[in-house]
């Protein structure tokens, strides 16, 4: 590939994630609870829209909240070399991969994707960073879509926009003028986020230090991997929070119904019958009458004053209007995204089920949602294997690599249960035969943790003190003792 294919395939790569940006920036509005109010009236829109501009009842982040909370990855198991699984995590965490992995699921289920891309630092020590998907796009093979072609990141400072192109030998470095000005006044995410980008415009960027452009990639592999939520076969993977925006958009117009409503009705009012309008009269400047005007009814209504007229008048009343309507139909749609979304409607504080349900109940209302984690996984396996290869291609140890293909990727079970409830299956577990290391894979026990686990019980072992210690103790007149 010589300089000029690279421009040009920057350039393609580029348009499609600029083209992507509106919709991932709109699926973390709706995250955030930055919502506009939808479909209400033209006139309604003009008349009150402003009084609720900001206004949201955020349902949308509880059911990414209560997938990604059940999301938990704790290592990988080899069949061969124990030690694999150890200088793995070890990178793993050097990396505060911990952290990066919490924000990278949320963001996965937020947006429908997100990128983790691996590199070496100048001591061939692995670099890990999750990427936001606004700024991350791979070109796939046309006949083999697993497999990663090239790979595009970018990014923006003050003045600059910047893009690391990756292919599986070369790696171009280009940068041109920021096509927007900056706000300093804005966080450092907010003015990173580009408006209307240029056509073309890239040039040469070189390392400090170095001269060469391009530079080789001694990993052979395109260095990027693409983490998909849910993608099907011809489709691009699917964001949460997409079916959920539509029931969102009506909540909140139902509650500015229900606090316009509130404001006006929520109250018996007085109407006056068969009266006409009380007047003022206006004077001339001379202090003579030369007509009248209508009184203002908020004058009235602030000092309490009331004027009839007509021979007919009387006074009249009609009813505090009922607002449950709007209640009841907040909790009807709440109900539509526990079940479009398969969320249990605890996490939506929602009554529409629940009530009289005992804990086995509870229990099976969760089964859609631990199914929806283990479904997410099976996308979320492979990828994260492929991290772990490019992270031990890094390090040069091919026969980790190798190992890693067939590794088995651990989290936690997303079946939650109580301390006890635990403790009483690893209990029950160990009892039948179960290895005690198994029984620690259960428990999500980090790889780096197994041995330092296992020194302690052999610790244990050799320690008479240690072992009376750990013994039931025998209470004075039990003569089964222990508790």
């Amino acid at each position: 590939m010589d300089a000029l294919d690279a421009r040009l395939l920057t350039e393609r790569i580029y348009t499609r994630l600029n083209a992507r940006r509106p919709a991932v920036e709109k699926f973390e509005k709706y995250f955030r609870g930055d919502q506009p109010l939808n479909y209400a009236t033209k006139e309604w829109q003009e008349a009150n829209a402003a009084q609720y501009a900001g206004f949201s009842d955020n349902w949308s982040a509880p059911v990414v909240n209560a997938e990604s909370e059940r999301i938990d990855y704790t290592g990988m198991t080899f069949e061969g070399d124990k030690s694999f699984g150890k200088t793995l995590h070890e990178h793993w965490m050097r990396n505060e991969m911990d952290m990066q992995s919490s924000q990278g699921f949320v963001t996965t289920l937020t947006t429908g994707r997100s990128f983790i891309i691996v590199w070496g630092d100048r001591d061939d020590k692995p670099v890990v960073t999750w990427e936001h998907p606004s700024n991350v796009e791979i070109e796939y093979d046309w006949e083999n879509p697993r497999l990663r072609k090239a790979a595009l990141k970018t990014w923006v400072d003050e003045t600059l926009e910047y893009a690391t192109l990756y292919t599986p030998h070369e790696v171009w470095k280009f940068q041109r003028i920021r096509q927007r000005p900056k706000n300093d006044r804005e966080s450092q995410a907010e003015q990173s986020r580009t408006g209307l980008a240029a056509d073309g415009g890239w040039q040469a960027r070189y390392v400090p230090g170095d001269d060469t452009w391009p530079l080789d990639n001694p990993l052979g592999v395109v260095p990027v991997v693409e983490l998909q939520n849910r993608p099907t076969l011809m489709g691009d993977p699917v964001s949460e929070i997409q079916g959920v925006m539509p029931m969102q958009d009506s909540i909140n117009l139902l509650w500015a119904y229900l606090f316009l409503a509130a404001d006006y009705a929520s109250m018996e009012a007085r109407v006056i019958l068969a009266g006409t309008p009380p007047t003022i009269p206006t004077l001339d400047k001379d202090g003579k009458v030369i007509g009248s005007r209508p009184v203002d009814m908020k004058d009235l209504r602030e000092k309490r004053l009331l004027a009839l007229s007509g021979d007919n008048a009387k006074i009249d009343s009609w009813p505090a209007a009922k607002l449950d309507i709007f209640t009841d139909t907040i909790e009807v749609a709440v109900g539509h995204i526990a079940s479009q979304t398969r969320t249990p409607p605890t996490y939506l504080v929602s009554k529409t089920g629940m009530s009289n349900v005992n804990g086995e109940g509870l229990k099976a209302s969760e089964i859609g949602l631990n199914k929806k984690v283990l479904e997410f996984w099976t996308y979320a396996g492979p990828a994260i294997r492929e991290v772990n290869r490019l992270i031990a291609l890094v390090i040069g140890d091919e026969k980790l690599a190798q190992a890693t293909v067939l590794a088995k990727v651990n989290h936690v079970n997303p079946e939650i249960r109580s301390e006890g409830q635990l403790a009483d299956m690893l209990v029950k577990l160990k009892a039948i035969g179960y290895p005690f290391k198994y029984l620690m894979e259960l428990h999500g026990v980090p790889p780096g943790d197994f041995q330092r686990i296992m020194d302690m019980r052999e610790e244990e072992a050799s320690d008479p003190i240690l072992m009376a210690a750990m013994q039931p103790l025998e209470v004075p007149g039990d003569s089964e003792g222990g508790f």
